[in-house]
């Protein structure tokens, strides 16, 4: 199975750390401190021995004034739930003429892997979710070697088919992603149902994130001479000159864009930008707080 994840980024992935701002005090490995009670490393309280807990969590010395067994409980560190949400809709096959075979959904996956990956290393758990017109594709978070590989075996028979779904076969996402769980979504970003479900997941107290993958094309529109331009999931059709449109279209994409970031911004969604011509890995140095990379949108 062809690995998802370049040698070169790999490497780099060792500097990055998942980071929830709501796990704070709730759940997480290592940078997401714990409420829950039981073995770690700060203390927490005393409580009364009881048959299987490990001797060397006794505290002796309240032993020797009390003639009782106490053990000292600590925070436990307990992991995060990282779901990935994935536009796996036709819009994600596309891909630039100068790069054939890469297309939004190929950087859709690595990703995907590249944020599993984080989430091994920290014992987070992770799942997926892939969206498209078909349904839902789900995959329950869990952590361990076993559950990335399930994950990878997931991405690699998943294909880009049809629109985003429609509202009853979202029900999943409601049911499954659970209060303090963070949410990455990855796709193109702009189809208005994905952006009302991220709004709406943030607004039930879920942390989300959003993380928008644009082609070459879009960004610059290099076109020259006559083209047909096609929608992949409503098949309407332009006609028209490159070079003509060029302005108006980058005018509009940019004004879209962001209008994109203001409603992100309103419902509190950490947001960036992926271009298909960039280190696979930038959009999560900038989400993640590596040193390197620029701020966030």
């Amino acid at each position: 199975m062809r690995d998802l994840i370049p040698p070169d980024v790999r490497a780099r992935l060792r500097n990055l750390r998942l980071v929830s701002k709501r796990a704070v005090g709730a759940h997480g490995i290592g940078v997401h401190s714990s409420r829950s009670r039981g073995a770690g490393l700060e203390f927490a309280q005393y409580r009364a021995y009881e048959p299987g807990d490990e001797l060397r969590q006794i505290d002796w010395k309240l032993y020797a004034r009390s003639d009782r067994f106490f053990v000292r409980e600590a925070e436990r560190e307990s992991p995060l739930a990282v779901w990935l949400l994935l536009d796996a809709s036709a819009s994600m096959a596309q891909e630039d003429a100068a790069r054939p075979g890469w297309s939004r959904l190929d950087a859709g996956k690595a990703l995907v892997a590249c944020v599993a990956e984080l989430a091994l290393r920290q014992g987070d758990r992770f799942g997926l979710i892939a969206l498209r017109g078909d349904g839902l594709r789900l995959l329950a978070p869990a952590t361990g070697a076993r559950q990335r590989d399930r994950l990878l075996l997931e991405l690699h028979s998943l294909s880009a088919h049809g629109a985003w779904p429609a509202a009853q076969q979202l029900r999943p996402l409601w049911e499954r992603i659970g209060a303090g769980d963070l949410v990455l979504m990855i796709g193109d970003g702009f189809d208005e149902a994905s952006v009302e479900v991220a709004e709406r997941l943030a607004s039930a107290r879920r942390e989300v994130l959003s993380l928008r993958i644009l082609t070459v094309e879009e960004r610059d529109f290099p076109f020259r001479g006559g083209y047909r331009f096609r929608d992949p999931e409503t098949f309407e059709e332009l006609l028209g000159d490159g070079v003509a449109l060029r302005e108006g279209f980058l005018e509009r994409f940019k004004a879209a864009r962001a209008a994109l970031d203001a409603r992100l911004d309103a419902s509190g969604i950490r947001h960036v930008e992926y271009v298909l011509d960039e280190e696979l890995d930038l959009p999560l140095r900038r989400l993640f707080g590596a040193r390197d990379a620029a701020e966030p949108s």
